[in-house]
């Protein structure tokens, strides 16, 4: 148990860092180019735009530790019942918005402070209440819902931001939890991996269902925070990313809490995501962060006007 908490904390520490850097870098790039270029007819980023971002040295960063993150979190969710591993991992949120103080210019306000608190600590009471994980084993016809429901996220969250653009913000990042929460429930049920068998392994939709759910989850995160409020952006990840999984693996995969702390376990997690929904509901930094002055006109220039 106590291994498993340290990897959760490892890859939410990781994965809240990563999301800082990389929009510093999606920020970078937009600032870069004009003002017109890179979006499509309804104000979304489109496929260039969120490439040129992808390539700053920042966001290139914050993608090795994702993927770091990402080993770290699949490891987690092995060793811990869902409901607590997503849930320690979604606090990147803390990381993410005390990072974003410094890199990103941005003003917490004290409902900010106090939300990101209640999730702190939801994230203890779930430790606290959290017993052992249940099994790794899911019928083959889980295998292939996971695979199609991923798919299905990530395609329609991909046609949601072309259409809807800076309007799809939220939606973005919702879609990109929920398809980090399959990831984890993928990684829960893989087949060959112990005891490990190659041919078990590339045989199960879930390892596909895995790698599709990493790559569009990163894309549509990434346009969430192009077009929207890191911390709002993250704060809705948070609650797909934690829901879903969670849900899953204590109706399906046999997660339970300790014996007589079932109400403490489902206080947490309703805190958390409670909390999460908080910081996303008062994350709309449009206009807070630090701006330098617009430099005042020189008047002997404006002499002859």
């Amino acid at each position: 148990m106590l291994i498993g908490l340290l990897t959760a904390i490892a890859a939410s520490i990781c994965y809240g860092t990563g999301s800082v850097l990389q929009a510093v870098g999606s920020r970078r790039a937009a600032r870069m180019s004009p003002a017109a270029a890179g979006v499509t007819q309804h104000g979304g980023p489109n496929l260039t735009s969120t490439a040129k971002a992808a390539m700053t040295w920042e966001f290139i960063v914050g993608t090795i530790l994702d993927f770091v993150g990402f080993g770290l979190g699949a490891l987690a969710a092995r060793l811990l019942p869902l409901f607590l591993s997503q849930t320690v991992i979604s606090a990147n949120l803390v990381i993410t918005a005390v990072l974003s103080v410094k890199m990103l210019g941005i003003r917490l306000t004290r409902k900010e402070w106090t939300s990101i608190g209640v999730v702190c600590a939801a994230l203890v009471l779930l430790a606290t209440a959290a017993g052992h994980e249940g099994g790794h084993y899911a019928p083959a016809a889980t295998h292939w819902w996971l695979l199609a429901v991923t798919v299905l996220i990530i395609v329609g969250g991909t046609v949601a931001v072309r259409f809807l653009g800076a309007r799809a913000a939220i939606l973005a990042g919702l879609l990109s939890g929920l398809a980090f929460g399959a990831l984890g429930v993928g990684v829960r049920i893989l087949n060959g991996v112990e005891p490990f068998s190659l041919p078990s392994l590339l045989s199960d939709p879930a390892l596909y269902a895995i790698v599709l759910a990493g790559v569009g989850g990163m894309y549509l995160h990434t346009v969430a925070l192009q077009i929207g409020s890191v911390n709002g952006a993250t704060a809705a990840l948070v609650v797909g990313e934690t829901v879903l999984p969670g849900a899953i693996g204590v109706l399906w995969l046999g997660d339970a809490s300790r014996p007589g702390m079932a109400w403490l376990a489902v206080l947490g997690f309703v805190l958390a995501v409670t909390g999460a929904v908080a910081v996303a509901w008062y994350g709309n930094h449009e206009g807070t962060e630090t701006q330098s002055p617009d430099p005042e006109p020189d008047k002997s220039s404006l002499a002859g006007v």
